[in-house]
C-alpha cells in the first residue's frame, strides 16, 4: 500500500523556502504582511449578526462555514461538537452530537443539517428540532462540507473516497474513489452542484470529476492544472478550493498551478494562466477574481483569460476567497480586516473589521457570511 502524506499549507511554504536555499546555514526569514494602505475615502459594512464558537488551530484546514435554509441559520462549534440553529438572533435549538468535536463545515437542505468529524462519522439532524436522524461511518476524516441534492448527501472523505448517501437514512448508495498523490496539502474541496443530478469534485491530482449524484456514475474527468516542479513539495498541485460554475464554464484554482476555465459543453480548457491559490475563485459577469497565496488579487476576463487588473497592496496578508456583495468585491485577511474593492479597477474603497484570520466568505441573500480561525462568525450587509 502506498502511504500518503497530508501537509499543512504553512509547512509546505516553509519547505519550499528551505528547498530554495543552497547554503549549509539555512535561514528562513519571516515574511511580513504589507501594512494596510491608507484610504482617502472609506465605506464600511454593517454587522447584523455575530456568534463566537471555538477557535481552530493554525494548521487546521477547516474553513468554518454557516448554512442557511428556510430562513434559519445553522452553525457548528468545532471543539464542543455542537450544532445550533438561529432565527434572527434567537437560538431555536442546540445539540451536542460529537464528543470528539466536528471537523467539517455545516450543510443544510431538504429538511436536514449535515456535519462530520475527524473519525469519519457523518451526522444528519432534523432542521426543525435538532434531533439526530441518522449517522454513518465513512472511511476517512471529514474536513470539508457535504452537498445535499437529489435525495443524496455527497461527501468526500480525506482518503479521497467520494460517498453518495441516501438523505433519508444515511445508507450508502455509491462510492467513487478519486486518484490521489503521495504528498498533498491537508485540505479538501467540497463537492459543488453542476446541475440537479450532477456534482463536481476536485482532487489533489489536479483533476475535475463530474459524477452522477444518483448513481455515482462518472460523467466527465478533466485535468485542469499541471506542475513542472522538481521536488515532491514543488510538485504539489492540489485543488483545495471549490470550483465555481458560471453558465457553461467552470473555473478552478490550484496550489502552485493555474487558474483554469473549462467549457463544460466541449469538456475542453478555454484558457489557463499560472497562479497559486487555495481559495475559491469568484465570477461576476465577464470577470474572474482570484486571491493568490502571495496576497495578490487578480482579475481576468472569463472568456479570453486576459488579465484586467492586479492589486498587490495586500501582499502576504493570507487572503480569504473573494466574493461579490452587490456591486463590490470583498476579501478578508489575517487580521480580520474585510477589504472592499472596486471590481472594475481593483482599487480598495473601504474596510470593516472582525476578529481573527478570515478563513471563509459567503454571500447568501445579499448578505456577507464571515468565519474566522478564532471562531468569530458574523453576518454583514451594505449600509
Amino acid at each position: 500500500m502506498q502511504r500518503k502524506y497530508k501537509i499543512p499549507f504553512a509547512l509546505a511554504i516553509l519547505s519550499l523556502a528551505i528547498a530554495g536555499c543552497s547554503s549549509n546555514k539555512i535561514k528562513v526569514e519571516k515574511v511580513k504582511p504589507n501594512p494596510l494602505p491608507k484610504l482617502e475615502q472609506s465605506t464600511s459594512l454593517v454587522q447584523v449578526f455575530s456568534q463566537k464558537v471555538s477557535a481552530t488551530d493554525a494548521a487546521d484546514p477547516l474553513r468554518l462555514t454557516m448554512a442557511k435554509d428556510g430562513g434559519v441559520l445553522f452553525i457548528l462549534d468545532p471543539k464542543k461538537g455542537t450544532v445550533s440553529a438561529y432565527r434572527g438572533k434567537d437560538r431555536l435549538w442546540q445539540n451536542e452530537i460529537s464528543k470528539i468535536g466536528l471537523s467539517s463545515g455545516v450543510t443544510a437542505a431538504d429538511g436536514i443539517v449535515v456535519v462530520g468529524n475527524k473519525k469519519g462519522q457523518i451526522f444528519a439532524l432534523d432542521q426543525a428540532s435538532g434531533e439526530q436522524k441518522w449517522t454513518a461511518q465513512l472511511s476517512g476524516s471529514l474536513i470539508s462540507s457535504a452537498l445535499i441534492q437529489s435525495g443524496r448527501v455527497v461527501v468526500v472523505a480525506n482518503d479521497n473516497t467520494t460517498f453518495g448517501l441516501a438523505d433519508e437514512s444515511g445508507q450508502q448508495v455509491w462510492t467513487y474513489k478519486l486518484p490521489g498523490e503521495q504528498f498533498s496539502l491537508r485540505g479538501q474541496a467540497s463537492p459543488v452542484t453542476l446541475d440537479p443530478n450532477t456534482v463536481l469534485v476536485a482532487s489533489s491530482n489536479a483533476y475535475l470529476y463530474a459524477i452522477d449524484s444518483l448513481s455515482g456514475t462518472l460523467r466527465m474527468q478533466r485535468r485542469v492544472a499541471v506542475s513542472d516542479g522538481r521536488s515532491d513539495i514543488q510538485r504539489l498541485i492540489d485543488i483545495d478550493a471549490e470550483p465555481t460554475v458560471a453558465g457553461q464554464f467552470v473555473v478552478t484554482t490550484s496550489y502552485q498551478g493555474q487558474v483554469t476555465v473549462t467549457d463544460l459543453a466541449s469538456q475542453r480548457v478555454v484558457w489557463s494562466e499560472d497562479t497559486s491559490s487555495i481559495t475559491r475563485p469568484e465570477v461576476s459577469g465577464r470577470q474572474v477574481f482570484v486571491s493568490q497565496t502571495d496576497g495578490q488579487l487578480v482579475s481576468y476576463d472569463l472568456i479570453t483569460g486576459q488579465k484586467i487588473w492586479t492589486n498587490d497592496q495586500l501582499l502576504n496578508r493570507n487572503l480569504s476567497n473573494p466574493v461579490m456583495l452587490g456591486q463590490e468585491l470583498l476579501v478578508g485577511d489575517l487580521d480580520g480586516v474585510l477589504h472592499m474593492i472596486d471590481p472594475t479597477s481593483g482599487n480598495i474603497i473601504g474596510r470593516s473589521k472582525t476578529s481573527g484570520e478570515v478563513r471563509s466568505l459567503r454571500v447568501l441573500d445579499n448578505q456577507l457570511y464571515v468565519a474566522t480561525r478564532t471562531g468569530a462568525l458574523s453576518i454583514w450587509q451594505n449600509r
